[in-house]
């Protein structure tokens, strides 16, 4: 099997790592002690220069987001971690905080330094039990050796970290809605401006970063800017751990630089198609990402290229549907997600997704009408773009892409009065 290229999850397989003692053994908390030798200014620097970008799926520059941090506020500034994860298809933060809980815990520490934090926060979604013991247990042995609390390591800085668990919604994934569910309220997004750098948590400013990120930011501190630049692509910096799900052999987290193409990813890392059969379409960065087909399977996986193929890299969660799939039942399996987990809080969102469900139900069963098709668009438009927040855009996306790659499907569903690939299952069942 290829090799991976162990950034983030390097030493992840070592018996113990995510204790304190082994940890150290391998380097852990080194490049905390290295950042706090160096100014604040000059820790955020490298990190802007490392190119290092957000992994939660927006992908904007660490570095630049931390220099945006409003100056001279009155209020306290924080550190925030983002391990919500709840987009379908990815599940690497949940791997790094169960088993490398120390270095997200390090990345953390080095993050509030560099911007001036005193207090940070790991908001760990609610289901995520384990990784929640294992984040709390390393934050307790970080205190313990005064590697976070008052003092750190004898440098004068005080930093408090504590994890503040959710209760699984989906819609507190969004930065703004995870900060109003940190404040004790009902996980509801805010309106932007103001923006959580100038006036986030309690009204401060707030820098906000996915767990893989501040993860990354201890081996880029440890090793330096040049290093971590040198891999990947011109303008998409390092690596991606790369969610593999959908009808694979291997399905898992694969640590690859960016710029691997996503046919060595599914065919040499996860081992191709189960059965040996062909990849229909594959979506790129979560089920919130436009799907591609399959000849876009050689495309390099970085920001740039897969925007240029008709998508987003997204937080890297390659789903892979193989030729026998059903895409409008596919996208049914979605687009219920995103109607389950809209937070009601805007009418698009809260009545389309409900409407969306009910017309590709009605595709899938064999009652649709050929003007459906054009009625889930329609619906679609009035969402995207439309509503509160980016859950909208999220539920419109797999129904949009899905129609123009497979439209024919859809009107397969709709002249034959049954789901087509349905029909074959049971035909085949039959046989045997």
């Amino acid at each position: 099997m290829a090799e991976q290229m162990r950034v983030v999850t390097k030493d992840i397989d070592v018996p113990g790592i995510d204790t304190l003692a082994v940890y150290e053994q391998h380097g852990g908390y080194q490049a905390l002690r290295k950042a706090l030798g160096m100014e604040p200014a000059a820790v955020l620097e490298e990190v802007k220069a490392s190119g290092l970008r957000g992994r939660g799926g927006a992908g904007f520059p660490t570095g630049m987001k931390w220099s945006l941090l409003a100056k001279g506020s009155p209020k306290p500034t924080y550190v925030v971690c983002n391990s919500d994860e709840s987009e379908p298809g990815t599940f690497k933060d949940r791997m790094l905080m169960e088993k490398l809980p120390h270095r997200l815990v390090e990345g953390v520490l080095i993050s509030a330094y560099a911007t001036g934090a005193k207090q940070a926060f790991i908001y760990i979604r609610g289901e995520l039990a384990l990784a929640a013991r294992q984040v709390m247990r390393a934050i307790d042995e970080a205190y313990a050796a005064g590697y976070a609390g008052k003092n750190i390591m004898g440098s004068g800085h005080d930093i408090d970290v504590m994890v503040h668990r959710g209760a699984g919604a989906y819609i507190c994934g969004e930065e703004t809605a995870l900060l109003e569910s940190l404040e004790g309220k009902r996980g509801y997004p805010r309106l932007k401006p103001p923006f959580p750098a100038v006036a986030g948590l309690y009204g401060g400013p707030t820098v906000i970063n996915n767990c893989e990120t501040l993860s990354t930011v201890p081996a880029i501190i440890a090793n330096g800017a040049a290093w971590y630049a040198a891999i990947g692509t011109e303008k998409s910096k390092g690596t991606r751990i790369f969610c593999l799900s959908g009808l694979v052999n291997r399905p898992g987290n694969y640590e690859l630089p960016i710029g691997t193409t996503f046919r060595t990813l599914i065919e040499e890392f996860g081992g191709g198609v189960i059965g040996g059969k062909q990849v229909k379409a594959f979506i790129p960065g979560g089920s919130s990402t436009p799907m591609l087909p399959a000849d876009k399977l050689d495309i390099s996986a970085d920001y740039e290229s897969v925007a240029a193929a008709g998508s987003m890299f997204g937080a890297a969660g390659v789903i892979v549907l193989d030729e026998d799939t059903c895409i409008v039942g596919a996208v049914l399996r979605m687009t219920e997600f995103y109607r389950d987990e809209s937070c009601g809080k805007c009418t698009p969102c809260r009545e389309g997704t409900f409407w969306l469900v009910q017309l590709l139900e009605r595709l899938e069963a064999g009652h649709g009408r050929a003007e459906d098709i054009d009625l889930l668009n329609d619906i679609c438009d009035n969402i995207s773009g439309k509503s509160f927040c980016p859950l909208g855009d999220a539920a419109a996306t797999p129904i949009v892409s899905s129609i123009k790659l497979f439209r024919d499907e859809y009107i397969a569903h709709v002249t034959q009065g049954r789901c087509p690939f349905r029909a074959r299952e049971l035909a085949t069942a039959g046989n045997h």
